[in-house]
């Protein structure tokens, strides 16, 4: 049988409402200090649903320090969704994570809600592995991150968070071509950042999108072409062309379908031009 709520009595207005608050946050409170790290977990994700003044989302930045790995990226995961100054710097110290995974996570968060250390994070993780420009991350720890092979939830992540697929009348959003990268066995953490950082329009980004191109992993190599093709900009058409000759595959086949979408465009370009009138003199 279900408990009625309480009759008011005068002068009692919202009171019963308070009371139910301190129950709620009583609730996720204990199940946050549970020794059970699932139930660390559960807590941590149903707080992604809070207000963000509640007391029980106040502790919901000190759970990165959680010993569980996977109670912190479920943190990293639900403070994402917050818009707010501490959730952001909450997220640059996961960055320094020593498990990879948690650090690749709140690069990933923080490049989605626009954070320039989100941007500096992916581009040292793609960088090649000669490359000494970056110091963001220790070697140790680039080498690592660079090894995390991504589940193809992560395209979800990329798709919710506003990665840029903006449809274009007569062209495709490559979603096929991405959910295949992100789910093949192959597929690693820097070829994940070139995904991400394809709709980036900072020269940076773009200089190690095409660095990228020559990359020794072709899964790099294939995810650079795509996010150049989906740039939609013709001039990247002949640093596309030498990847026609690619010893992969997926890298050939991708790079002839990205030519195809620049030459389109730049076709659609120059008839518009034609078709505009001559000014007069």
């Amino acid at each position: 049988m279900l408990a009625l709520a309480p009759a008011l009595a005068p002068g009692q207005a919202g009171r019963p409402v308070l009371l139910t608050n301190d129950r709620c946050n009583d609730l996720l409170q204990k199940a946050l200090e549970n020794k059970n790290p699932d139930t660390r977990k559960q807590a941590v994700v149903a707080l992604s649903l809070a207000a963000t003044d509640s007391p029980a989302f106040g502790k919901l930045e000190g759970m990165l320090q959680d010993k569980d790995v996977e109670v912190r990226l479920a943190t990293v995961a639900s403070l994402s969704e917050v818009k707010t100054d501490s959730a952001r710097a909450a997220l640059r110290q996961a960055l320094n994570d020593d498990v990879p995974e948690v650090s690749f996570a709140a690069a990933k968060a923080l490049w989605a809600v626009q954070d320039p250390a989100g941007e500096k994070a992916l581009l040292a993780i793609l960088e090649r592995q000669g490359k000494t420009a970056s110091n963001y991350f220790s070697k140790q720890k680039r080498d690592a991150l660079r090894m995390i092979h991504t589940p193809r939830v992560l395209f979800l992540f990329a798709a919710r968070t506003g990665a840029g697929f903006a449809p274009v009348p007569g062209l495709g959003q490559g979603i096929s071509s991405m959910q295949a990268l992100l789910s093949d066995p192959a597929g690693s953490g820097r070829a994940t950042a070139a995904l991400l950082l394809g709709k980036d329009k900072s020269p940076t980004v773009l200089d190690a999108l095409k660095d990228a191109l020559l990359d020794m992993d072709w899964s790099v190599r294939a995810a650079a072409v795509h996010s150049l093709a989906l740039r939609d900009d013709p001039t990247l058409k002949k640093d596309l062309e030498p990847l026609l000759n690619d010893d992969k595959e997926p890298v050939r086949l991708r790079a002839a379908a990205g030519v195809l979408r620049l030459s389109a465009i730049e076709e659609k370009q120059a008839k518009r031009k034609q078709a505009k009138p001559a000014k007069r003199k």
